[in-house]
């Protein structure tokens, strides 16, 4: 059966549920990287953006968002328009929000290699096999210094340590990885290596299954 990724946004309308929290902590991290980051004009890219609710309400609040150009890739037309809707309002003409196969590196190469990445509500949804070549891919994505955001549930088999352990492998350091008693899957990772060349026409990964709409994924 064919997820409506559209009705699994209105879960993030509950302020108690594990999507909300796992908005909020996104969100935090997000700007605290935007804190940091050195003067001047900054590239994003966010796949499977859907609303365009984890990069957004950062930029149009923090005092960074004008420097930052990105590319929100989302398949659903509903969860795009909402998102460009979003982006014109916030007075945000540096974000490009994009309808197409997030799961193709072609999508990105504009903005690639990208000081944030985005790559959540994405590892739920795909293969373990997929989740490494994700990964992989992010060393392509990511610019020297550039932070990868991405979430997975903390269920059983959490799989979070050993997602951390291939961004080990592909040059990242952890900056911060939520733990399970805090209920929701959120990593931070920073890239150190020296971006690889971006496949074209590669597809990174492929959903799989239906997640569970009031879970994060």
């Amino acid at each position: 059966m064919t997820s409506d990724w559209y009705a699994w946004h209105h879960h993030y309308e509950d302020s108690a549920s594990s999507l909300s929290r796992r908005l909020a902590e996104v969100r935090l991290r997000i700007a605290a990287a935007l804190d940091e980051a050195p003067p001047g004009s900054l590239r994003a890219v966010s796949l499977c953006a859907g609303q365009g609710r984890d990069l957004i309400p950062v930029l149009a609040a923090h005092p960074r968002g004008g420097d930052v150009t990105a590319r929100l890739v989302e398949l659903d037309p509903r969860n795009v328009e909402l998102a460009r809707t979003a982006a014109r309002e916030a007075g945000l003409p540096g974000v490009e929000v994009v309808r197409g196969d997030a799961a193709r590196t072609d999508a990105y190469a504009p903005l690639t290699p990208a000081d944030l990445v985005l790559v959540c509500g994405v590892f739920g949804n795909i293969s373990d096999a997929d989740v490494r070549a994700t990964v992989r891919h992010c060393a392509s994505l990511c610019a020297t210094g550039g932070t990868v955001f991405w979430t997975r549930h903390r269920r059983a088999p959490d799989l979070v340590p050993t997602i951390c352990e291939w961004f080990a492998e592909d040059g990242f350091e952890a900056v911060a990885v939520s733990t399970p008693a805090e209920g929701v899957g959120v990593g931070v990772h920073r890239f150190l290596g020296t971006p690889r060349p971006l496949l074209t026409g590669a597809t990174m990964f492929e959903f799989t299954g239906r997640p569970q709409p009031a879970q994060p994924v």
